[in-house]
């Protein structure tokens, strides 16, 4: 099993019945938090991961992933992905600009940040909060980790109040898989895309 505290975050309240949200799309500075810990600051909504040797685990096993519905918004599911490993999925239509879900995990400072980056035989799923703090979401994560990343996402991911927040850019089918873009830096080393959208650039860097 995963060793660690689980984080003090992820208790940010989340309710079908809430309001529409206004949000502003477009890019935002690269001052903001959002980012892998190694990199120079880029756009909010970057994930660091790393595939890693694994047993194979089908949707039907134990060890499978699955959605802890306490920071889900609308029914979802995790299933294998034609883009990486696994992938989240809609179980029901969702309505553009509303919360879908919260990225959890344990708080961790920089300095663990980068120590657990390093680790090689495991995946990473590290989101930046702020400057200092980073939350792994493979300790005491919500599922939100497994959202893969795409060119022509329909989620983006947001920081409010210190919580992570996932939320529809446009109308989502059921079925559909939610993708947001995870905006890595286009100094560090070109991760290949495998999105497969029309609007793919071809790698997850940002050109």
């Amino acid at each position: 099993g995963q060793k660690g505290l689980k984080s003090s975050a992820g208790n940010y309240p989340m309710t079908r019945n809430s309001e529409n949200l206004s949000l502003d799309l477009k890019a935002p500075s690269e001052a903001q938090p959002g980012t892998a810990f190694n990199q120079d600051p880029t756009p909010i909504g970057e994930v660091k991961r790393f595939p890693a040797p694994s047993p194979v685990i089908t949707e039907t096993s134990p060890e499978a992933p699955s959605i802890n519905p306490r920071h889900a918004c609308f029914r979802l599911e995790i299933r294998s992905s034609k883009i990486h490993r696994w992938g989240v999925y809609a179980s029901e239509d969702i309505p553009a600009r509303r919360k879908v879900m919260e990225y959890t995990g344990e708080r961790i400072s920089r300095k663990e940040t980068k120590r657990r980056s390093d680790e090689q035989d495991r995946v990473v799923y590290l989101f930046t909060l702020d400057s200092y703090w980073t939350l792994d979401g493979a300790v005491g994560g919500s599922g939100a980790e497994y959202f893969n990343h795409s060119c022509d996402p329909n989620i983006v991911a947001v920081i409010r109040q210190g919580h992570i927040l996932y939320l529809s850019r446009r109308p989502i089918q059921r079925g559909e898989e939610l993708t947001f873009d995870y905006h890595f830096a286009k100094d560090v080393p070109k991760v290949p895309c495998c999105c497969g959208n029309t609007a793919c650039r071809g790698t997850i860097n940002l050109k």
